[in-house]
């Protein structure tokens, strides 16, 4: 396993008696969440490694049932923490991809030049992602739609956006 570790999910709540996990990931298409795959569980700066027993579906949730968690009240302990797992389980982007996790903490600026603030953390909404982005005195919501991200420049740790009139004023 490398060093890296990629944030993939948040366990919610529990499901049934059984032991099995809500968890909404962080991309609802993710399939590294699979039967047999290590994963790092954090909660408070402290990480654990779990093995998924195993894993299916429900709605937007993915549900997951961990090695050695076969009720309810051990189940529990876990809600509120992040699943991580190794970068490497990811695979390989195309050209111009990128993870939604490797925004945080680029700066943000418009096609003025004018610094808007930092990509604090990504929201996975219904409607898609949006960048929480913190400003000098307020935080914005900007969707990560190409009609609004011009440009992602992971060397320069920025992101150039084209606002719609308004957006920043929210």
């Amino acid at each position: 396993m490398s060093e890296r570790l990629v944030p993939v999910g948040g366990i919610v709540a529990t499901h049934g008696l059984l032991g099995w996990l809500r968890v909404n990931p962080f991309n609802p298409e993710t399939t590294v969440l699979a039967a047999g795959r290590q994963l790092i569980i954090e909660k408070d700066g402290r990480r654990t490694a779990q093995q998924l027993e195993s894993s299916k579906r429900n709605k937007r949730q993915i549900l997951i049932k961990l090695k050695g968690v076969d009720n309810i009240d051990d189940a529990q302990k876990w809600v509120g923490c992040t699943l991580l797992v190794d970068a490497e389980a990811l695979g390989a982007l195309a050209p111009g991809e990128y993870y939604l996790h490797e925004v945080v903490g680029l700066e943000v600026y418009d096609l003025r030049g004018e610094r808007i603030g930092v990509i604090t953390r990504v929201w996975s909404t219904p409607a898609g992602e949006l960048y929480v982005v913190q400003g000098a005195t307020t935080e914005h919501l900007i969707p990560a739609v190409k009609e609004i991200i011009e440009k992602v420049d992971f060397v320069a740790s920025r992101v150039i956006i084209n606002p719609p009139e308004g957006l920043l004023n929210l």
